[in-house]
This record gives C-alpha cells, sequence and structure tokens, in this order.
C-alpha cells in the first residue's frame, strides 16, 4: 500500500457542493459524462468497484458503447445531461472533459439535488481562464513562471521585446489542449501572438493571452482528488505533450505517458506538496470556491524547484489512462468520499506496476485530420494490454472508425516500464488502421535513465 493522503489539512469544504451522506452507501446508479479515453478509463474503473453499480454515459463511444449503455447528449448540452440524470435516476454524476464543467454542469446537477464529482463553474474558471490562475498563483506566491496578461496587440509585442526566447505563448480560454505555442524565436512569438489576437486561430479563446518565461526542465503531471481543503494524492505520471519522437513538432492534448514518474522521487512529492499542492487547495479555498473534483496540476521540475505549468480542473488525458489502472483503492469509494465532503483520513492503496499508455493518434493531428478510417483490432490482448478508445465511432455497416484527432490509448500494466513498453508498443503494431499514427518514445526519459 503507497499512502498519498496529507493528514495534516484542515476541514472538509462546507460549501453547497458536498452532499453530507455515509461514504458506505456508495451510488448504485452512476452517469460518466464524456466521449474520450479518460472516460473510458473512468467507465471501466467504475464498473470494477465491489458495489457493482450500474454506469451510464453520454455521448460516449464506440468502445464505451460495448461495455455501458450511451446516450447521445452532447457534452456542453447542459440541460440535456442534467434531465438524463433525471430520466434515468442517476444517484452520482463523474464529468469527465473541461466544456461542461466550465459551462456550468455541477451547478446545474446540484440545484437538482444529484450529487457530483466535477468542479462547479466557479472552481472550472481555474482552467477556462489561464489568466484568472496565474493571478491566483501569484497572489499567493506559489512557484510559477513570470508573466504577463494580454488584450492587446501592441503592448503585447512590447512586452515580447523585454523577455528572452524561447517563450510560451497561452491563449487564456480553453482550446482542447493545444492553445499554447512555445515560440523558440522572436519571429514565431510574434506571430502567435497576431494570430491569436488579430486572427482566430483559437477564436474568442485567443482574444486574451498570457506571455509566459520558458521553464527548463522535466515536466510531471500531479493529479489531486479535492474536497474543500481535504485532499489526496494520486499516483504521479508524466505526459508527452509534443505530436513528435523527440518531444518534436506542435503541441498536442496528449500523445502518451507513463507511470509512476520516477524523476519525482519520494522527498520531492513532498516538496510539491509542501510548496504546490497545500498552498494550491488552501488558495482556492481562500478565493471562496467550493472545490469537489480534480484538480490537475502541470509542475516542470527546473534546477530551481518545482514550478506550476497551468491548472486543470478534471482528470487528464491520458494521464487517467496509467494512473487509474494502478489503483487498488475502489475509484467509487474514493469519489463519493470526496462529493460527500468525507475525504479527510481517506488512505490510497496503489498497484506496484508500471503503466505505459501510447495514443494513437489520425495523421495530421493537431491539425487537419481525416475520420471515418476503419480500424482492424488484434484477435487478442496480452494480461495487462487494455485499448481505451477516444476518438471512434462506428459507422453505417457496424465497423469500428476512426473519429477524432487522438482515436486509441493502448494501455500497459506490467511489473517494470521496459516491459510495459514492450506490451504496448507490441499491441499498437498489431492494430491497423489507414491513418495510424504514434509516438515511438513513450517513456524514453525514464527508460533511459536505468
Amino acid at each position: 500500500m503507497t499512502r498519498l493522503f496529507a493528514p495534516e489539512l484542515a476541514r472538509a469544504c462546507r460549501g453547497s457542493q458536498v452532499f453530507r451522506v455515509a461514504s458506505s452507501a456508495l451510488p448504485r446508479s452512476i452517469l460518466v459524462v464524456g466521449s474520450g479515453g479518460r472516460e473510458h478509463t473512468l467507465v471501466r474503473s467504475l464498473l470494477a468497484s465491489p458495489g457493482k453499480p450500474r454506469v451510464i454515459c453520454a455521448p460516449g463511444n464506440a468502445g464505451i458503447a460495448q461495455e455501458v449503455p450511451c446516450a447521445n447528449v452532447a457534452v456542453d448540452n447542459v440541460a440535456g445531461l442534467v434531465a438524463l440524470a433525471k430520466k434515468e435516476q442517476v444517484e452520482f454524476v463523474v464529468v469527465g472533459p473541461e466544456i461542461p464543467l466550465s459551462l456550468g454542469l455541477s451547478d446545474q446537477l446540484i440545484a437538482a439535488k444529484i450529487p457530483v464529482y466535477g468542479p462547479t463553474a466557479d472552481g472550472a474558471r481555474l482552467e477556462a481562464s489561464k489568466t484568472f490562475t496565474k493571478q491566483i498563483l501569484l497572489k499567493y506566491k506559489i512557484p510559477t513562471a513570470a508573466a504577463g496578461f494580454f488584450s492587446k496587440l501592441e503592448p503585447a509585442l512590447a512586452y515580447l521585446r523585454t523577455r528572452q526566447v524561447p517563450i510560451v505563448i497561452k491563449a487564456d480560454g480553453l482550446a482542447a489542449g493545444k492553445g499554447v505555442v512555445v515560440a523558440q524565436t522572436r519571429g514565431e512569438a510574434e506571430a502567435a501572438v497576431r494570430e491569436m489576437l488579430d486572427g482566430e486561430r483559437f477564436g474568442a479563446a485567443g482574444k486574451q493571452l498570457l506571455i509566459e518565461d520558458c521553464l527548463y526542465g522535466e515536466e510531471t503531471s500531479i493529479l489531486v482528488v479535492v474536497s474543500g481543503r481535504d485532499y489526496v494524492i494520486l499516483p504521479t505520471s508524466q505526459d508527452h505533450k509534443r505530436v513528435g519522437d523527440g518531444d518534436t513538432g506542435p503541441n498536442t492534448g496528449g500523445m502518451g505517458t507513463y507511470s509512476p514518474a520516477e524523476v519525482v522521487t519520494p522527498a520531492l512529492l513532498a516538496r510539491i506538496d509542501r510548496e504546490i499542492v497545500n498552498p494550491s487547495v488552501n488558495a482556492i479555498a481562500d478565493e471562496g470556491i467550493a472545490f469537489c473534483g480534480t484538480l490537475f496540476i502541470g509542475i516542470m521540475l527546473t534546477a530551481s524547484g518545482p514550478s506550476v505549468i497551468e491548472y486543470n480542473t478534471r482528470f487528464g488525458d491520458p494521464e487517467t489512462q496509467v494512473v487509474l489502472p494502478r489503483l487498488e483503492t475502489d475509484l467509487l469509494a474514493l469519489l463519493w468520499a470526496a462529493a460527500s465532503g468525507e475525504l479527510a483520513g481517506f488512505q490510497l492503496a496503489v498497484r506496484p506496476q508500471h503503466a505505459l499508455c501510447v495514443v494513437i493518434a489520425a495523421k495530421g493531428y493537431p491539425d487537419t485530420y481525416l475520420k471515418g478510417d476503419v480500424i482492424n483490432f488484434p484477435t487478442s490482448l496480452p494480461p495487462g494490454v487494455t485499448i481505451y478508445h477516444a476518438g471512434t465511432a462506428r459507422n453505417a455497416a457496424g465497423q469500428i472508425v476512426t473519429n477524432g484527432g487522438r482515436v486509441l490509448g493502448v494501455t500497459a500494466l506490467a511489473a517494470t516500464l521496459p516491459q510495459a513498453a514492450s506490451a504496448a508498443y507490441a499491441a499498437c503494431d498489431a492494430l491497423h488502421c489507414a491513418s495510424k499514427y504514434f509516438r515511438r518514445d513513450i517513456g524514453a526519459r525514464q527508460l533511459n535513465r536505468r
């Protein structure tokens, strides 16, 4: 057992989002909102609960539909999702993606007296607005890069001339994980600023932007289950954002990940907890936000110490595909404890195995890519290997086809990281699709340290 609970935290949230119920009375009917690999992983983990709950998903994908009923309700249809939860007599809703959270789905579920795991709209602003998050980080002196905030072109260009390159340009709003440009030259930086503020590269999301100094080091993803001022840190992982091998090409929503990230030693994790996680959770509460959900903290491990890159307010994708398979703890019990205000004292049990996930994308992602290519899956998978569906659908002939940029997540759980990598890549090679593309170096940094 690995115990990652921080016992020194203050009392649980007393806000309206927390439902006071006995943690032993786990919900019997659950709605998972979303359609990606993260949601497929959540569905599988919830189905594995000893309580054997009934699970449904909206809108789901072709893989999820093979396991649970799916309702064709879009993630941005808040009224439709609430109506679905009422119709299906759902006792608990787990929200996967950021869009419904930012649109206030949790607020509406709470108003309908339906328990939910996922922050209300005020908490979702921590992801929906990078400017809002940065201001909190600076206000509470949580380690982060220096930055400027801009909505006009000329001041932004003038600020650029005072900074060193590389430099990071971030669209303020939601951009499906692709609203970040790491400019290697001043010309690239100026072009990115012009495209966001004067062009339509990210639409309304880019009409306000953040210009940050570039941080150097390795990244790690820290996922934290939060209920007010109480929290549980989940196993560490390391994502691969760039589309190409060797961390080349444009940023994506994530091309693969592995867990644990051994670069985060126990001593370093304790420092991250002390300097970043605990101050972040308390800062959010001090701002009057009754946060119940996952706080995803992207961290750069710099030479001077860990520094916050970003907050997200939901499970990461594809981090979820390696973190949840490593949990021995019943995921439903964990999320329900958070939603019911009984997270204090919760102990997390983690499997010792390593997990590695390779994202299979459509060629051209994150830019232009085709949909509708038939996917031919291996007839069998070795023990420990799971294929999570992300951008998939069924065509008129009933075949599973590509239906997004990131199509599948191939996850392997094994005693060592090399074994997990070998198993995951063997499954990737055994899977056939005309537009199949994936990185060949997921986990390379840790594998090369051995």
